[in-house]
């Protein structure tokens, strides 16, 4: 039994879960209630600055929030699912606010793991952070993001003891920065999108 039905029931309610990455577990909530963002704000002492990244179970579902460039596209299909983050140009109609400065763009993401992909197959795009107080070490259990975040949360969905490394963020708008070094490094992302350099 891994609480999937209840996790989602839970979501639609606007209530926030926990559920595994393919990196972290993360807190999640819907992005299109105002409550449930709100709620991950205060329940990991986030910093308001600090917009909360999208997951999403595929580049399809993702476009809801996001526009993705020909380059955004490239490294979605050589790392997707899996460990980046793309920062890209937020599509038209989602105007939710995730917290953070810059009302633009939009941090996504595909994680790979099962259970996560099928969760979010139920639900669409979630606003997802870590699974700890702000500052803290991530969860890479359920019983470590359960000590942080006690009875705040209403569903901890269990997808068994996660040690991947943190995602590299890459924003990708004119030009591709990387913001946060992580699991894939610069010479595979440039490899990535070599054919478009040239």
């Amino acid at each position: 039994m891994t609480g999937l039905a209840e996790a989602v029931a839970a979501l639609h309610d606007g209530d926030l879960i926990v559920m595994p990455t393919d990196t972290v577990y993360g807190l999640a909530g819907r992005a299109d209630m105002a409550d449930a963002v709100t709620s991950i704000f205060e329940i990991k002492s986030r910093p308001s600055d600090r917009a909360l990244p999208i997951l999403g179970a595929n580049v399809e579902d993702l476009r809801s929030v996001a526009r993705f460039s020909k380059g955004a596209l490239r490294l979605a299909a050589a790392f997707w699912p899996g460990p980046v983050t793309l920062v890209v140009e937020r599509a038209p109609r989602f105007t939710f606010d995730l917290g953070g400065r810059d009302t633009t763009t939009v941090a996504v993401r595909v994680p790979a793991h099962p259970l996560a992909l099928q969760l979010l197959g139920e639900t669409g795009p979630l606003a997802v952070t870590s699974a700890n107080l702000s500052g803290g070490d991530p969860a890479s259990t359920t019983s470590e993001a359960r000590a942080a975040l006690g009875d705040s949360v209403a569903v901890y969905l269990d997808g068994g003891a996660l040690d991947g490394a943190p995602s590299t963020v890459v924003r990708v708008i004119d030009h591709l920065e990387i913001l946060r070094e992580g699991a894939v490094g610069r010479a595979e992302l440039a490899a990535a999108l070599r054919d478009d350099q040239t």
